[in-house]
């Protein structure tokens, strides 16, 4: 067929999920700033077990985590989260099972979880909103 143009593919539409203060909504910013399409999903505030992949099902699942010590710390508080966060963990347990990728935030700063994510995305063949 002449004067047929090729489709672009689209871009990779990512979702983010864990717990609260596991640095969804830094990493979030980040990844929308380098061009990635890229949401979050409230799951741990949600009954629904399979709440991220019922609304704009993503082409990847990016599960953030932290423990309780880290939790608290990030939100400036001595009130014990342990039983809220355990709670958020149920509600998380199938997007746990079912991510691409894993990350445990405890002991890195925004920039290396920026990085270790960008890595995964590369590997994974990600394209961002502008590839062509």
């Amino acid at each position: 067929m002449t004067g047929a143009t090729a489709l672009t593919p689209a871009p990779t539409r990512i979702k983010l999920v864990g717990v609260c203060a596991s640095g969804k909504s830094t990493l979030l910013h980040t990844l929308r700033a380098a061009g990635f399409d890229v949401l979050p999903c409230a799951q741990e505030h949600s009954y629904v077990p399979d709440l991220w992949r019922r609304l704009h099902p993503p082409d990847l699942l990016i599960f953030l985590d932290a423990q309780p010590a880290t939790v608290a710390h990030r939100r400036q508080t001595e009130e014990p989260v342990e039983a809220w966060l355990a709670e958020e963990r149920v509600r998380l347990a199938h997007a746990r099972a079912h991510c691409d990728f894993y990350l445990p935030t405890d002991d890195l700063t925004p920039a290396e979880v920026a990085a270790a994510v960008l890595s995964f995305l590369a590997g994974a063949g990600a394209r961002r909103r502008d590839d062509e």
